[in-house]
């Protein structure tokens, strides 16, 4: 199954330059990196990122972290993917800019 990450430019460039992240801001308070899945990422983007553009979304594949990726409930009771480890560069199956639309960011086709 495939999760994704949304990145502001200066954290994706931080992932390109260093080769690993222990996340976003928000992710080190937490303690863990916060993922979501193709059915909460465009509520996650609107949420989390709104009006904001130069974002980048990365696609990984869930069962590559395996233990240190634990599902647990947040929003509406929903379970999010959670990752409390390290996020190497290696770990992306891809990553596409995440532009803002005129109604919100514009996801890329590769998530239907």
């Amino acid at each position: 199954m495939l999760i994704y990450k949304i990145f502001r430019s200066s954290e994706w460039q931080e992932l390109q330059t260093a080769g690993e992240t222990r996340g976003a801001p928000i992710d080190l308070t937490d303690g863990y990196i916060h993922f979501s899945t193709a059915a909460q990422a465009a509520e996650t983007a609107a949420r989390h990122f709104a009006g904001q553009d130069r974002l980048m979304l990365l696609a990984l594949e869930a069962d590559g972290f395996g233990a240190a990726l634990k599902w647990e409930q947040s929003r509406g009771g929903q379970l999010f993917p959670h990752l409390y480890g390290t996020l190497k560069l290696a770990d992306l199956l891809w990553a596409r800019p995440l532009p803002l639309g005129p109604d919100g960011h514009v996801f890329p086709p590769e998530m239907t």
